[in-house]
């Protein structure tokens, strides 16, 4: 009996003192350690380290500017990298919803961290259990274990229960005490377990890791027949090994990985500013992909909160006020219906105190209590509580006009809880219908312009709530959804047939007495149909869908569960953001893709290029501080620009194919040019430094045409982007010291005029080529 009293009053201040914290590991970023390492101990960094030592030891230090690439790699990406880190954790702290626990006797907030072993936590719907423990105490309380066990149904739980965390309340109410926290709970050994660090899916960074694995194992073949023939065939040692160096860094596509993370770690920040959270960087990328928005109506196009406005009596001589005030005040945890009764009759009335009680839940959509001799009273939604009559039409009358309308009943006894099965009314005596009570929902003022941004992105909307299929018709309608007056009563759908369905969904717009577990259902209809499904909730009946869509977006108002497992958080509610969100996606992965293939491009040309030098037995038409200028020029400078740059393209599948089908001619088209520019020229009686020069020119010119393809569609910025590039270059070409620093000498008119030549037909190939390409599918 001491215990459970020293338990029922939490623990004392000195007992919190020595007691075990729960310190948690934050999910929505790497530690500062691991940043370092990712972006410091990379194959290709000591790949270019030991080329960049070679050319020290045997050539000349303008040949080893390439090696400043990896200062400033490392440098770029660690500082994007805790720029985000910084952001993502700023804004987790502020996402963090305050636990209610007991201590010295009183109920008070403390953040998550601050929780400690043997602490007494109380319970309300929606809220997440966040360690381990024994239930104390119990008033109807129900807990949702689907994420763990993948049961569905709610867990009851009494006193001596064992609850885990990472499940979460959905009804009623109760406290347990912490056995488990920090790492030892379960969630956290599971999540340790699968992964340190985990990542949601991304075809982008798997495109680029694929990328990176099977350019490297070319490197190391055409790397040696390159270096070998360099040495075979030409004189001096110092310049075969620059020449091998020359081809073996220009195959590297060191600015891919770079620029990938750069533009996350951007997008990230951008977001940030927008109190957006992103609680995975690859959900950036989900964002780009959605074709399919499923909003749940309450909290997403209507603000937080309601507004209790009629209470119509259906018979007189019923106390409908007191019985309503009794129901409204049972919960501990009150949901937004209760909050706006409560809001008008602020106290319970005398003599109504309650014996039985059957929390609310979204599954059952109804509540009640047995107050002995006053009787057994329920309050809930009609169509679930009543039969056909006069009551019935009149709460169908109502609710057209937009309004949640509820029925407070009479019943000789309350249903058993588990007999609200979500397809067929309670099983319970006949309910005698007292009063209809109608509550005014706030629609959001930026709803209606952010539903016509994705009406114009070509983003099906979807809305699915809870609430009556013709209040919800009515809401959308106001909002000039299309087709929303077409309802479907979610009861009504099959349960067994995926592809009917997918079918309705997809002829569907508006989806009213939607359970959670048809959320759910919904989200992998849509997916089985190749649909990429964003889903936007803030309630726990939210939490099933949110999981499973290919995008959860979770209202910073909403239940604690809800935005733990959704990975993006609107941190100010503000539905307008959403537009951002998603274009914010389009820009990353629309820009990486051109950004890959200005960098892929460049890779084929010089594979292809060692290939045919090292077969062919013939000096490297370029030194390493040749392709340090162009890549530059051509790639490095334009590509930081395009990675950042505004967009709206909607991305689609198939990054990897698509890249191959431009890069991949491209890069021989230009391989090809140059080498045989250089061949001309030095078949001539040219000195090597002009032969070189001529192939130089033609690199050039052949690359900066890739970027203006890529680069396309032109606009102002881009036009001057790609034209400062070309007269840089230019101007390297008639300044003395920038020639004599990068061994330039266009002293051979005839040989650089056949260079000219042969980048604009090869240009013309090149833009036939990859047209043709891009008609392709693979």
């Amino acid at each position: 009996m001491d215990r459970l009293s020293t338990a029922a009053n939490g623990l004392t201040s000195a007992q919190v003192v020595g007691a075990k914290p729960n310190h948690v590991p934050r999910r929505s970023s790497r530690s500062l350690s691991a940043i370092v390492r990712a972006n410091v101990f990379t194959l290709f960094n000591l790949v270019i380290g030991v080329l960049w030592a070679l050319v020290l030891i045997f050539g000349e230090w303008q040949d080893s500017l390439f090696g400043l690439v990896i200062v400033a790699n490392v440098l770029i990406g660690i500082i994007q990298e805790l720029r985000a880190k910084r952001t993502l954790d700023k804004l987790a702290v502020i996402n963090e919803a305050p636990v209610r626990v007991r201590r010295d006797g009183g109920e008070r907030l403390v953040q998550p961290r601050q929780v400690v072993l043997g602490d007494l936590i109380l319970l309300g719907p929606g809220d997440r259990l966040l360690v381990d423990g024994e239930v104390i105490e119990s008033d109807g309380l129900e807990v949702d274990e689907s994420l763990l066990t993948g049961e569905a149904d709610p867990v009851h739980k009494q006193p001596g229960d064992e609850v885990l965390s990472g499940s979460f309340a959905v009804a009623g109410a109760g406290a347990f005490v912490a056995t488990r926290v920090g790492t030892d709970a379960y969630a956290v050994k599971l999540a340790e377990e699968a992964s340190k660090f985990h990542l949601a899916h991304s075809e982008l960074r798997e495109g680029v890791a694929n990328f990176i694995k099977y350019i490297t194992w070319l490197v190391i073949p055409i790397g040696a027949l390159l270096i070998y023939s360099q040495l075979k065939h030409s004189a001096d040692f110092g310049t075969a090994i620059t020449g091998a160096v020359a081809g073996i860094v220009t195959m590297i596509p060191e600015g891919l990985v770079l620029m990938t993370s750069i533009a996350f770690a951007v997008g990230v920040v951008r977001l940030g500013r927008r109190k957006c959270l992103v609680q995975e960087l690859p959900a950036i990328e989900g964002l780009a992909r959605v074709d399919v928005l499923c909003l749940d109506k309450t909290g997403t196009l209507t603000a937080g909160g309601m507004d209790l406005d009629q209470v119509l009596p259906l018979r007189d001589g019923h106390p409908v006020e007191d019985a309503l005030a009794a129901l409204a005040h049972l919960d501990h945890s009150p949901n937004a219906t209760a909050q706006a009764i409560r809001a008008r009759y602020q106290n319970a009335r005398d003599g109504w105190t309650a014996g039985e009680t059957v929390p609310f839940s979204s599954a059952r959509k109804w509540s009640g209590a047995h107050f002995g001799e006053r009787g057994a009273w329920m309050l809930g939604a009609p169509d679930v509580l009543l039969d056909s009559g006069d009551a019935y039409d009149r709460a169908a009358e109502l609710a057209t006009t937009g309004a949640r309308v509820l029925v407070l009943g009479r019943a000789r006894a309350l249903p058993a809880p588990q007999a609200a099965e979500e397809r067929t009314k309670p099983d319970r005596a006949p309910i005698e219908a007292v009063a209809l009570v109608t509550l005014k929902q706030r629609v959001r003022p930026d709803a209606q312009e952010t539903l016509r941004y994705f009406a114009k992105q070509g983003v099906a909307v979807k809305v699915i709530s809870g609430d009556n299929p013709t209040a919800v018709s009515a809401i959308a309608t106001g909002l000039e959804i299309p087709d929303a007056h077409r309802s479907i009563d979610a009861r009504d759908l099959p349960y067994d047939d995926e592809a009917k369905l997918g079918e309705l969904l997809d002829s569907h717009t508006v989806f009213g007495r939607v359970s959670p577990r048809q959320k759910r259902q919904f989200v992998t209809a849509l997916q089985a149909r190749g649909h990429t499904v964003a889903m936007t909730g803030d309630g726990v009946n939210d939490v099933l869908a949110l999981k499973d869509a290919d995008l959860g977006i979770a209202m910073g108002a909403g239940s604690p569960a809800t935005k733990a497992v959704a990975q993006v958080v609107l941190l100010d509610d503000k539905f307008a953001t959403l537009p951002h969100v998603v274009g914010e996606g389009r820009r990353v992965l629309a820009n990486i893709e051109r950004v890959s293939n200005l960098f892929l491009t460049k890779t084929f040309y010089a594979i292809v290029l060692s290939l045919l030098v090292g077969v062919a037995g013939v000096m490297f038409p370029f030194a390493p501080r040749h392709s340090t200028l162009t890549n530059a020029l051509t790639i490095g400078v334009p590509a930081l620009f395009l990675a950042l740059a505004p967009t709206f393209e909607r991305s689609k599948p198939g990054f990897v194919p698509r890249v191959l089908r431009f890069a991949v001619p491209a890069g021989v088209l230009c391989a090809a040019a140059v080498l045989l520019s250089f061949w001309a020229a030095h078949s001539g009686t040219s000195t090597l430094v002009e032969d070189q020069t001529s192939a130089v020119i033609t690199l050039f010119l052949t690359t900066w045409w890739v970027l203006v393809l890529i680069a396309r569609p032109l606009n102002w910025w881009r036009i001057a982007l790609v034209a400062s590039m070309a007269a840089a270059f230019a101007i390297g070409l008639t300044i003395p010291f920038v020639r004599h620093f990068f061994a330039l000498e266009p002293g051979d008119l005839s040989n650089d005029l056949t260079a000219v030549g042969i980048s604009i037909v090869a240009a013309v190939m090149i833009s036939v080529a990859v047209k043709v390409a891009g008609t392709l599918r693979t």
